[in-house]
């Protein structure tokens, strides 16, 4: 699938998205030397519970990303806000057209556009207008998805699956959440893997594949 040795690119309406929509992937990409770049466009200051100071959650996913193999310099988070990317939706598209020119990455993760998170949706929807001429991958947050259509699978093993878990601790302000359980992240990483006769794998819809 990777052809050449260009950048990656993951979008995460909020921080935390990329790592429990692909997290195991990343790590599987990084491990096999892919520079991969991560952008959050929310920090989500305003959803942190009331005992955490604001910026816990961009410290967070510097601390996850790394985790993850990605250096500090290729993370970006922007500071719109929370549940309202709909009202930034031509800021965002014009950041991301930026992304495409500068980093001219060979391959996008994004959210799936069926996603019913409103800013999820709209990352998704921006996505696809800015990198329409890439291979684009939509990735499953199965909370949100009421329909998604499996028909991209990366299989990951079990050191890339216990990085994404290592990762996704270092949000110790999200820890509360029911989808950050080991139990959870292994058993639909297993499911998926059964679909394909595998261990363990990781869930995705192609929209473009650019090769």
């Amino acid at each position: 699938m990777f052809l050449n040795d260009r950048p990656i690119l993951v979008l995460a309406p909020h921080t935390d998205d990329g790592e429990l929509g692909c997290g195991a992937t990343i790590s599987k990409l990084t491990s096999l030397g892919h520079q991969v770049h991560y952008v959050a466009f929310c920090s989500c200051d305003e959803s942190l519970p009331k005992e955490f100071e604001l910026g816990s959650l961009r410290r967070e996913l510097l601390d996850a990303t790394e985790v993850l193999g990605i250096p500090a310099e290729n993370v970006t988070v922007h500071s719109f806000t929370v549940r309202k990317l709909s009202y930034s939706r031509q800021d965002i598209l014009e950041e991301l057209v930026k992304l495409n020119r500068t980093l001219n990455p060979q391959l996008v993760f994004c959210p799936t556009v069926d996603d019913l998170h409103q800013d999820h949706a709209v990352v998704a929807q921006e996505a696809l207008r800015a990198f329409k001429t890439k291979t684009v991958l939509g990735y499953e947050i199965p909370w949100n998805n009421i329909e998604f259509h499996a028909n991209y699978l990366v299989t990951v093993n079990e050191r890339d699956l216990e990085t994404k878990i290592s990762a996704l601790r270092m949000y110790t302000s999200q820890k509360h959440r029911p989808y950050f359980s080991e139990r959870f992240l292994r058993a639909h990483a297993h499911s998926r893997g059964v679909t394909i006769g595998a261990e363990y794998a990781e869930a995705f819809t192609l929209y473009r594949a650019v090769y």
